[in-house]
């Protein structure tokens, strides 16, 4: 089981190299966490965007471009859509966000034609590891669907499941998240935390074990699982891998806490496509966009399996 970004790129070392197509590929830090990502073996990768602007921007930080193909492709949209065509057509395995902004290349992964698009939702997930506990938790979804549905969260927890088990984590453990850990008629997100945990046991959700509704000391801290009444009698109890929100205030607002406040690491992608897509902000530092690329891949030698 994988238990920091250490372990996920030795899990790479026996895999597949995987390629990336980068779309508007002119970006410092992109070409930083490319670099380094063909560097460790984890990912070759086919630059697509303004050649010249590469090209700058590679001599100024010593990359040799030598061992890449690149496209030029002047045009934003158009780039992007060559971009995730190479992928969509089975000649790259990930699709990465490089200076573009993120509403041009989400329609370039939904493209009809050449896009990405599976035709159910697309969530998100962010894997974090942090100093003083003892694994990967995998938070979603914290970015892209706003108010999940019942049905919706079943798909996420799909989806982040199949992450978690790519990444070593053979029946991950989700915490459907409330601030409280009863049920409430009053509060619907402890509801729809309950009937969650139910369609886990009678097998509708499969590969995991689903204990909800859940406070976040009593899902991630075991101490306080321990001295709360009723608490250690349940299924999780301080130990979830997976850790899904109620809607993507209460995710966003826990990933920017965690991020701005601790020294952690961090990789992200989406999910419910074809292929893994690397959507990292502009600001993310180059550790987190190779974070991400590491995720990504082993997220597809999974697929390739």
């Amino acid at each position: 089981m994988s238990k920091s970004f250490d372990d996920i790129l030795a899990k790479l070392k026996t895999a597949s190299t995987k390629k990336l197509a980068v779309a508007c590929a002119q970006d410092e830090p992109v070409l930083e966490a490319v670099k380094l990502a063909k560097e460790r073996g984890i990912a070759d990768a086919i630059l697509v965007g303004d050649k010249d602007e590469i090209e700058r921007i590679a001599a100024g930080m010593g990359m040799d471009l030598s061992q890449y193909e690149i496209i030029d492709v002047k045009d934003t949209v158009e780039a992007a859509t060559t971009a995730v065509q190479l992928v969509h057509d089975g000649k790259a395995d990930i699709y990465m966000k490089g200076q573009l902004d993120s509403k041009t290349f989400l329609k370039s992964v939904l493209n009809k034609e050449v896009g990405l698009r599976t035709g159910r939702p697309l969530s998100h997930v962010c894997v974090f590891e942090i100093p003083g506990i003892d694994r990967l938790l995998f938070l979603t979804d914290v970015a892209f669907m706003p108010y999940p549905t019942l049905e919706d969260k079943k798909v996420i927890i799909e989806y982040t499941v199949n992450v978690a088990r790519a990444c070593g984590v053979e029946c991950p453990k989700v915490a459907p998240l409330a601030a409280v850990e009863v049920v409430n008629d009053k509060m619907p997100v402890t509801v729809e935390a309950a009937e969650l945990t139910r369609l886990n046991e009678i097998g509708e959700i499969k590969n995991c074990i689903v204990d909800g509704p859940l406070s976040m000391d009593l899902a991630i801290d075991p101490s306080a699982a321990e001295h709360k009444a009723g608490a250690k009698d349940r299924k999780i109890v301080g130990d979830a891998d997976i850790l899904l929100f109620p809607d993507i205030h209460a995710g966003n607002l826990t990933y920017k806490t965690i991020v701005r406040l601790a020294t952690v690491k961090n990789g992200n992608i989406l999910t419910g496509t074809k292929a893994p897509v690397i959507l990292t902000s502009r600001s993310d530092s180059v550790e987190v966009k190779l974070n991400s690329i590491a995720l990504a891949a082993v997220v597809a030698e999974e697929k390739n399996l």
